[in-house]
């Protein structure tokens, strides 16, 4: 058996075209090629969205814990292609279905962004995910994207 392959923030900006504020995976570890990884994002107070999010009582958004699985699953697939760093694609959004939110997710949380292919067509995925803290979960979702050139 294999071990699993890590990929840094610099291989990740290599796989997607999103940047600060809105790059939200550190760190990509590959269990399956193209099929199953774990996505990281280490929350710090210094997201700009808990500025308005809450004051006093700072909570990452949910929409962001759906959009942190998305991307962890478009670095995973894209890291799959042998020249990735040179492909330059992009991951759209086309559907969301059955998000649930567990627990909120606060500053100094490590979220970990299981996903895992449900089936792809062509340049179409979808994917179901779940996002824990400590092993727990705080938020999941199945979802569809498709990646483009």
């Amino acid at each position: 058996m294999s071990e699993n392959k890590i990929y840094n923030i610099e291989d990740i900006m290599d796989m997607l075209p999103h940047r600060y504020p809105f790059l939200l995976v550190d760190r990509l570890e590959v269990e399956v090629p193209g099929e199953k990884g774990v996505g990281l994002k280490n929350v710090t107070m210094n997201e700009e969205f808990f500025q308005g999010h809450f004051p006093g009582n700072p909570v990452m958004p949910g929409v962001l814990q759906i959009e942190a699985m998305a991307q962890t699953a478009g670095a995973l697939v894209i890291s799959s292609f042998e020249n990735y760093k040179d492909s330059k694609k992009s991951v759209l959004f086309m559907s969301i279905d059955g998000v649930k939110f567990r627990k909120p997710v606060k500053p100094g949380d490590q979220l970990k962004m299981h996903v895992e292919k449900v089936h792809a067509r062509r340049n179409v995925f979808v994917f179901k995910g779940q996002s824990k803290v400590n092993d727990q979960v705080v938020s999941e979702a199945e979802f569809t994207a498709m990646i483009l050139d």
